[in-house]
């Protein structure tokens, strides 16, 4: 594209304006003016160096050549060539040392961010928490010994003491839809699935645990899931399913993984994401995969492909053309940066629009309560997530169908030697 006639001219320097690389210089002796043309030839002389210019536009970036010299005599031209470029050298050696401190702090706040900067796990800061309850006034001290010999408890068994937990969640919904929402052509609710709110030992990092709480609190609902996880027959809590994660990798489940680790999850923050639901998922002989859908599908950034793939998840067992379909797929796993949820259904309007039901961990124990007591249009706000509303540039899926034998079980563990996810679109 060519500029304009007005930008090929470039800045402009206006009457008043400082010298180029003044820093102070004088201004220079003003250029004479152009003379009158011999035999059709202008002649300039510069008046630093009386070089004489045919050209009066030479003659001025010649004359700012002189000012720039100037410039740099002043500042190093009273030094030698070795404190020139010590002085040199000294400056080279501060920005590296900014950039190294620089580097450190970011690195510290990722560690910080993810729960690997070493300040302990979920028992340290459950502890922790509960005593500041006390200072405050918040908590009783007797209630304070109570709840920490519960956790020492359950962290002995590696069970979920259960006080976040809320069960019923599905089974209420399925009612609603069978007698209300007259603007519903379907919905399709998945297995029943217990929510599962973060606690004092997990707030701010926990998420990624408490929806594998969500999704194998369905699967303990089902006989074919139930038998395959006989080993592992109640609600493991965060520090059991941590420890499941690192017996996955020690198997030989995604190395990458567990390098990023150190292999080690007990007694951190880490933060876990879809990559660790699978394999921990796939260690235990559940059959899943991971879908990743990298970037929107729709205009202003959102995700109607994912939509699409979560009716067709849940609608592909269906035997009839029921308003409410309580099907036996267990909750699929939602992952996007910095947090993750659990699909729970979808429901399929009659405008043709899709609207998600989903359990988010970091949603109040007491607000998921009421839905037990009578749901209605405005506390099922809580769960439904439409298209508009699903705007990150990125989603991961966790999604469970089956179960593995032994042999398919080796040879997912082999292809996790290089973790791939099918990509959609």
């Amino acid at each position: 594209m060519e500029l304009s006639a007005r930008a090929q001219q470039g800045p402009r320097r206006l009457q008043g304006d400082p010298p180029a690389g003044g820093r102070g210089l004088p201004p220079p002796p003003p250029l004479p003016p152009p003379p009158a043309r011999e035999n059709g030839q202008g002649l300039y002389e510069c008046p630093m160096c009386h070089l004489v210019c045919t050209d009066y536009p030479v003659l001025q970036e010649h004359v700012e050549l002189h000012l720039e010299e100037c410039n740099f005599l002043e500042v190093g031209g009273n030094l030698s060539d070795l404190e020139l470029a010590q002085r040199l050298q000294n400056e080279e050696d501060k920005q590296r040392e900014e950039a190294a401190r620089q580097e450190r702090e970011d690195f510290q706040k990722l560690q910080r961010q993810y729960g690997l900067d070493g300040s302990g796990g979920y028992k340290q800061q459950t502890l922790k928490n509960m005593e500041k309850e006390v200072a405050f006034g918040k908590m009783q001290p007797s209630e304070y010994h109570k709840r920490k010999a519960d956790m020492m408890e359950s962290l002995a068994f590696g069970i979920d003491d259960g006080t976040t937990r809320t069960s019923g969640i599905t089974e209420a919904l399925c009612l609603y839809y069978q007698n209300e929402c007259k603007d519903i052509k379907h919905v399709w609710l998945s297995m029943g699935t217990d929510h599962f709110h973060c606690s004092f030992g997990d707030k701010g990092w926990g998420c990624g645990y408490r929806n594998f709480q969500m999704m194998f609190s369905s699967l303990l609902r089902n006989s074919t899931y139930k038998d395959t996880l006989k080993d592992n027959s109640s609600i493991p809590c965060i520090p059991k399913i941590q420890s499941l994660i690192e017996e996955a990798w020690k198997e030989g489940f995604d190395p990458q993984g567990a390098s990023h680790f150190s292999s080690r999850l007990q007694g951190t923050k880490a933060w876990i994401g879809a990559c660790e639901i699978y394999s921990l998922l796939t260690s235990l002989r559940i059959k899943c995969q991971i879908i990743d859908f990298h970037q929107p599908t729709g205009p202003s950034g959102t995700h109607p492909r994912l939509f699409e793939w979560i009716l067709n998840y849940y609608s592909s067992d269906k035997e009839n053309n029921a308003k409410v379909n309580c099907t036996s797929k267990p909750p699929v796993y939602l992952q996007h940066q910095g947090h993750s949820r659990t699909i729970i259904g979808i429901e399929e309007r009659k405008n043709r629009s899709m609207c998600l039901l989903i359990l988010d961990p970091g949603c109040p124990t007491q607000d998921m309560q009421k839905l037990l007591k009578g749901i209605d249009g405005n506390n099922l706000r809580l769960l439904r997530r439409f298209i508009g509303s699903l705007k990150h540039k990125q989603y991961q899926i966790v999604a469970i169908d089956g179960v593995l034998s032994m042999e398919e079980k080796a040879a997912r563990r082999q292809a996790s030697q290089l973790f791939t996810a099918q990509r959609i679109p």
